[in-house]
């Protein structure tokens, strides 16, 4: 008989988790499900007591706090310091704005997007919350209400959210978590149990708004089926739709971002664009071209009072819970999940493409999507068709296939509308698994989207609680279950406002500190100053030159390290607390140089001289024994490069470019006087990352 192994590899599975956020979630999850599913009863009815007292109460929270949202964040965008990148200043996008667009599209709307596009426009035609329903004012105002509530306020709450997780985790390497955006706010306490608290809140959040959208999406498919192959509706066959869709889901999850979830995701959205042109090619054309044109003028002109229209003096409280206040608690639900995805593929892009990009580009193909889909719905049952708007209105599951029944091809296109569903169903899925292992994983490189057991786990378990809420009540629970979870949700989103907003305004001051400083040394900033100071026969010596790895590690001996470690001893000298470090780059073996003044509890000055390959240009004069590569030596700060090569300057010229630097450091100190000691994010940066793959990767590009 074998010996058993020992406990060190029997609990080896542990090293991959958070155990308090991991089992903090998945007991509460099972608890829920279990409580469901045994007692039904009683499950419903609690929570719809909560909700009634959530809409009663604090109905006027949620529209404030998703308000602010939207304010903050245009706020951030349009200001100087929406030039900000979520990552180092020399970073680039790691995916093309196509395929950018199509992934966060695809986890941001799910399935449900079919769902509502359809049954909600004719929902608010027909029982309008204010006002007689079946009236022209009715219906322009449905499709209003319908882009509302899919429309910007939501997506400005994944783009605060993504902001926030990819600005501290990308910019000052803290784990791509919730918890590190409340780090200017609590500190070195988010890696304790007030961490694991947000994350565990957030976890609960997205797991209940994931299922909610699951949900929905299994109900179409359902009717989906029943429509094409006449299967029966019901709990069996959505059971067995759930078990496909997690295994297919777990497929692409386990793939990573990079294969499965990418390539699931372009074929999503170009399958929709499909479905959506042949609704308005083969349907009322002319009418859906001046719906669409329509749409936008009400939708902008109504937009500003709707965001905060309580409706205080004739309240539908059905009405609300079922529609806005559902809306913003499943957004706020969604927001962690969408904002670590967003984060995760957005490196390198600044806020203000981060934020124009997840407000603009997703809500212009929704707009569109809802007004032909909306306007489609709406032109039907305007014309006499009373039956299909009851459908549409009383069975929402059954609306988008009663809609395309209406058109020809209808097996066909519902055969697309179908395969269409079941990819939203999916990347929805595969996303927010990948997302939930990042959350419960233990903190590790950005890249890492946790073990594979872990993500096919929040798969399964998604697909679980799902199953237990449907057997509740179907999708009515699931939506005032979601309204419950994103209560402490809506919370955390104010200090995550506070803590982006704090971390920010640092950034603006550094940002400023460079027109504010005096004119520096030799007549330019960045190393152009040290340009002007030569001759023009240097200049182009130098423009000509395309050192070596020999070439370069020289000079980085011979004139570099010299120059930072004069510089060193001669603030040594005057009090300063300055390091001068020298390690060679294990890829390359030229060192790199970092000179750092200590300056706490202000932010440390760091001037870093590092080496960066680049493969030689084709029109370079060089003999045929000449390396295919050459060097550049950048530097670098803790924002990243700077952005300009420093090889072939004079030791004078070296020491003149660090002092600029210091100088626009210390004016950035000086801006900052007003809140001393506030000047550091992260109270201990960590070591520079590879700045060299980073520009490998860049170059692959």
């Amino acid at each position: 008989m074998s010996a058993a192994p020992p406990a060190s590899e029997r609990r080896s599975w542990l090293k991959d988790i958070n155990p308090t956020v991991f089992f903090g979630t998945a007991i509460f999850i099972v608890a829920i499900s279990i409580w469901a599913s045994v007692d039904t009863e009683n499950a419903e009815g609690v929570i719809g007591a909560v909700v009634g007292w959530v809409s009663t109460n604090l109905g006027w929270y949620y529209f404030l706090i998703v308000t602010a949202v939207v304010v903050f964040v245009l706020y951030v965008s349009v200001t100087k310091i929406g030039a900000t990148k979520l990552g180092p200043d020399h970073s680039k996008p790691e995916f093309s704005m196509f395929t950018w667009a199509s992934m966060l599209f695809a986890a941001g709307i799910g399935i449900d997007l079919m769902f509502f596009s359809v049954s909600e426009p004719i929902s608010q035609y027909l029982a309008p919350p204010q006002g007689d329903g079946g009236t022209v004012e009715a219906a322009r105002q449905a499709l209003v209400w319908t882009l509302f509530h899919y429309g910007i306020t939501g997506w400005a709450l994944y783009a605060l959210m993504g902001l926030a997780l990819g600005y501290f985790a990308y910019r000052h390497n803290l784990p791509l978590s919730i918890r590190s955006a409340l780090y200017p706010i609590f500190g070195k306490r988010i890696n304790g149990k007030l961490g694991d608290v947000v994350d565990i809140a957030a976890m609960l959040g997205t797991v209940f708004g994931i299922a909610t959208s699951l949900g929905i999406g299994v109900v179409q498919l359902n009717y989906g089926f029943t429509y094409m192959f006449g299967w029966a509706e019901g709990l069996p066959v959505q059971i067995g739709l759930i078990v496909a869709a997690v295994a297919m889901a777990t497929i692409s999850v386990v793939s990573g971002v990079k294969k499965g979830i990418r390539r699931l995701s372009e074929l999503n959205v170009i399958l929709a664009i499909a479905l959506m042109l042949f609704v308005l090619v083969t349907g009322p054309t002319n009418f859906l071209f001046d719906g669409i044109v329509q749409n936008v003028g009400d939708f902008v002109s109504r937009f500003p009072a709707l965001t905060l229209d309580t409706m205080a003096y004739d309240r539908p409280d059905d009405w609300m819970n079922a529609w806005t206040l559902f809306f913003w608690a499943w957004w706020v639900a969604w927001a962690p999940f969408v904002g670590l995805f967003l984060a995760r593929i957005s490196r390198g892009r600044t806020i203000r493409q981060f934020v124009v990009g997840v407000m603009v580009v997703p809500f212009a193909f929704i707009l569109l999507w809802i007004s032909i889909f909306g306007n489609g719905a709406l032109d039907i049952v305007m014309g006499g068709n009373a039956a299909f708007g009851e459908t549409a209105m009383n069975l929402p599951e059954r609306a988008f296939y009663s809609m395309l029944d209406q058109y020809p091809l209808a097996p066909v296109s519902a055969a697309i509308a179908t395969f269409t569903g079941l990819l939203f169903y999916v990347t929805s899925a595969d996303s927010g698994a990948l997302v939930m292992a990042k959350f419960t994983s233990r903190p590790g490189p950005h890249d890492h989207d946790g073990a594979k057991w872990l993500r096919i786990f929040w798969a399964v378990a998604t697909g679980v609680l799902t199953l237990a809420m449907l057997s509740v009540g179907g999708i009515t629970t699931l939506q005032n279950a979601t309204i419950v979870m994103g209560l402490p949700l809506s919370v955390l989103l104010v200090f995550i406002m506070l803590g982006v907003f704090k971390a920010l305004r640092l950034e603006r001051t550094r940002a400023e500190s460079f027109t504010a400083s005096i004119p520096l040394m030799m007549g330019g900033r960045g190393g152009a100053g040290a340009e002007r100071g030569r001759s023009w026969r240097q200049r182009l010596a130098r423009m000509m030159s395309f050192p070596g790895q020999k070439q370069t590690a020289r000079y980085v001996t011979t004139v570099v390290e010299p120059a930072l470690r004069e510089v060193a001893q001669e603030l040594a000298e005057r009090g300063a607390d300055a390091e001068l470090r020298s390690s060679p780059v294990e890829s390359c073996g030229i060192p790199q140089v970092e000179l750092t003044v200590h300056l706490a509890p202000e932010r440390d000055f760091q001037y870093q001289v590092y080496p960066v390959s680049y493969p030689a240009p084709s029109y370079t004069m060089r003999d045929s024994d000449v390396a295919d590569d050459y060097f550049t030596l950048e530097v670098f700060s803790v924002e990243g490069s700077h952005g300009y090569d420093v090889a072939g300057f004079t030791k004078e010229q070296l020491i003149a470019d660090v002092l600029d630097q210091y100088e626009r450091h210390l004016t950035f100190l000086h801006l900052n006087r007003k809140a001393p000691g506030q000047s550091v994010i992260v109270e201990d940066p960590p070591a520079h990352a590879d700045w060299e793959a980073d520009f490998a990767n860049d170059e692959e590009k």
